[in-house]
């Protein structure tokens, strides 16, 4: 018997994932300066991560990589295999996701185990760090000042105390769709 790996749940996730049409579905969204990478972001009006751990591969890493992820993302699911259910509902914050993902005839079909909820520990400035310094400038332009000067890091710090957070994860959503879109949009597979 073939086991689910990272490569079969991410196809059949995007499959899953387009039915409920989304703006953008990303492959590899870099987070917090490159300190985590989320496999999967739907983008519907705000960014939802998706973070897979097929059978084979190492569970506890998500919780360090969750720290990145709650810190970026209002939403994440973490999409798991039968084999790590028990020990994923141990270690994945309780506002996370789970789908649970298995095998049946060479098809791959996912069971919600539990919803999605906002992360409280949501930050601004971090979400803010998954743009590019090109689309931060887009956020800026009721400043004054030479915003293009700043570095990424002082440029998200403005932009987080200027804006709420829906504001943000909003705008956020749609420079990463556009990127996307605009085929600028660079897997790492």
């Amino acid at each position: 018997m073939i086991k689910l790996d990272d490569k079969q749940i991410r196809s059949a996730l995007k499959e899953y994932l387009a039915k409920a049409s989304p703006v953008a579905l990303l492959d590899e969204v870099r987070v917090h300066n490159g300190n985590a990478i989320a496999d999967v972001v739907a983008i519907h009006d705000v960014a939802h991560c998706y973070e897979i751990k097929g059978e084979t591969d190492e569970i506890r890493r998500i919780s360090k990589q969750g720290a990145y992820y709650d810190r970026s993302f209002i939403k994440t699911t973490l999409v798991t295999t039968e084999n790590h259910l028990a020990l994923a509902m141990l270690l994945a914050p309780d506002h996370w996701g789970l789908l649970l993902a298995t095998s049946r005839e060479r098809a791959v079909i996912f069971k919600k185990v539990r919803h999605a909820r906002n992360s409280a520990l949501f930050d601004k400035r971090v979400a803010l760090l998954t743009l590019w310094k090109s689309e931060l400038l887009t956020l800026c332009s009721d400043l004054t000042f030479r915003a293009d000067k700043l570095s990424r890091a002082k440029l998200s710090m403005l932009i987080a105390e200027e804006r709420n957070a829906r504001d943000i994860t909003l705008h956020i959503g749609d420079l990463l769709a556009k990127r996307h879109l605009n085929n600028e949009w660079s897997l790492t597979m």
